[in-house]
């Protein structure tokens, strides 16, 4: 990934939004403060960390040469709680589970989103050319959050009292490699509603890894972001809902879950790069609408518009709400003609209030 023209800071993803972690680091629990104030702490670093690899250059990981364009190249990494990245190798492609399951759950996550971007969208890894799929875990003390760092997935454990181990639920796993793939072609700015649109990407094809994962249809499917990563002492189901935003969470100490359902709703801060995490909810909406009024798995006919869209070459790295909305419609005709797929498009960015037809 080169350096972004834009100027906005290169792309660090992780999965929780900056500003849960902001409410938990000021509790007067401190079983609840401690791990959330270090979680940020690492975050900022690996932020820096990320940007400065950026500028100096990173090395490439080639794919290896015996690799077959339709197989993963997973590497699963140890942190053993420490922070020095990748850690000490623990699982390589082909090896038999082990006795570690978040090990075996990072394994098969990342084999998931391969599979998912090959079967459905002819897709060799996350970059197109076989890259291989590296991953470390048990990164950190109490580490409340998982990432993408530009070359591989990271995973904390969580603390347990808000947050679980982030290997738990697949989507996360494929939201943060969706960012891999973002990088790779669309390579959004991460800062207002480009980055929104790069979360909420990540967010469709890690529910839609999620969904394919458990054979799930659109009616089936639950589009919640993260289900089953919260603790039991906390009131709400996921980190987000593609199909109703703002209703994930309502808790008393991690607040009411933030993000809008529609443009009138839209959220102007200059906290989390301009609210990325929360102003997803918005394109999120839309895509669960298409899905759902097309019917059916969601990485066919709703997924091939949103993939043609990202790798098409036409999305600009900062793009509007409006200019991506505005290429699912042109994507959807191209494919499928003035049919069912079409009018599911446009009224889906109608009903969340995105400008998509110049009409």
């Amino acid at each position: 990934m080169t350096a972004n023209p834009t100027g906005f800071e290169p792309v660090f993803c992780t999965i929780v939004p900056p500003h849960v972690l902001d409410t938990l680091a000021r509790s007067q629990d401190p079983a609840l403060a401690a791990p959330a104030r270090r979680t940020l702490q690492r975050d900022a670093f690996e932020r820096t960390q990320r940007r400065l690899t950026t500028v100096v250059g990173a090395p490439s990981a080639a794919a290896p040469k015996e690799a077959a364009a339709d197989k993963p190249h997973r590497t699963i990494h140890d942190a053993k709680h420490r922070t020095e990245l990748p850690g000490r190798k623990v699982r390589g492609e082909g090896d038999k589970p082990g006795k570690d399951a978040t090990v075996n759950r990072a394994y098969a996550g990342l084999g998931a989103t391969f599979e998912l971007y090959q079967k459905s969208y002819e897709r060799n890894s996350i970059d197109g050319g076989g890259l291989p799929l590296n991953a470390t875990v048990h990164y950190g003390e109490d580490y409340g959050n998982a990432f993408w760092n530009g070359e591989q997935m990271v995973f904390g454990d969580g603390d347990g009292e808000i947050f679980l181990d982030f290997t738990i639920p697949v989507d996360v796993i494929g939201h943060e490699l969706t960012h891999g793939v973002v990088q790779y072609t669309a390579n959004l700015t991460y800062f207002g509603q480009p980055g929104a649109l790069n979360e909420s990407l990540a967010d469709v094809f890690g529910s839609m890894i999620k969904q394919y994962t458990l054979g799930q249809t659109a009616a089936e499917a639950d589009w919640l972001i993260g289900a089953g990563l919260l603790a039991p002492r906390v009131t709400g189901k996921a980190l987000r809902s593609m199909k109703e935003p703002g209703t994930a969470y309502d808790d008393d100490v991690l607040g009411k879950d933030p993000q809008p359902a529609d443009m009138d709703h839209f959220v102007r801060t200059g906290r989390d790069n301009g609210g990325v995490h929360i102003n997803s909810g918005i394109p999120n909406r839309a895509f669960f609408l298409v899905a759902d009024a097309l019917g059916g798995h969601s990485w066919e006919r709703a997924g091939q518009i949103w993939y043609a869209v990202l790798t098409g070459g036409e999305l600009a790295q900062d793009a509007s709400f409006t200019d991506f909305a505005k290429l699912t419609v042109a994507a959807a005709r191209a494919t499928y003609g003035d049919g069912d797929e079409l009018k599911a498009v446009v009224d889906a960015w109608s009903t969340v209030k995105v400008p998509a037809t110049d009409g």
